[in-house]
């Protein structure tokens, strides 16, 4: 697995471009941490913030995205703030040896857990010996 950014496929116009330029959003990568066992990987992402609603996790064209918008939860409008809450993007590349279809996900606690199993072709064959 890689981690990749995808440019856009079409060009924008000049206008979106310059829309984009002075976006207000502002993305950070989340810290992932990535382990492999026998089943395929797990990705762990810590989003802290972000609630299952404001969280898109997809895969299209081999490129595992996630996204996420946070919130503080507070009630009311803040009059004073020192930090400013960020959104988070991050895109990984997957292998032909990942089983896209029967990826799943849990948030919980703002820690994403992403399960991405390994495809059939890609698991170890265990190989029978005979004695003679």
């Amino acid at each position: 697995m890689i981690e990749t950014t995808v440019a856009s496929l079409s060009k924008p116009s000049p206008q979106a471009q310059r829309e984009a330029t002075h976006s207000r959003e502002r993305y950070v990568a989340p810290p992932v941490d990535i382990y492999e066992n026998e089943n395929g990987l797990v990705v762990v992402a810590d989003l802290p913030g972000v609630s299952k609603e404001d969280l898109d996790v997809g895969v299209e064209n081999d490129i595992l995205t996630i996204r996420g918008v946070s919130h503080d939860g507070l009630p009311g409008n803040a009059i004073y703030s020192e930090f400013e809450l960020v959104h988070y993007f991050r895109q990984f590349e997957l292998s032909d040896k990942v089983d896209q279809s029967r990826i799943t996900a849990e948030l919980k606690h703002g820690v994403l857990t992403l399960i991405l199993p390994k495809a059939e072709a890609a698991r170890l064959k265990k190989i029978e010996v005979s004695v003679n």
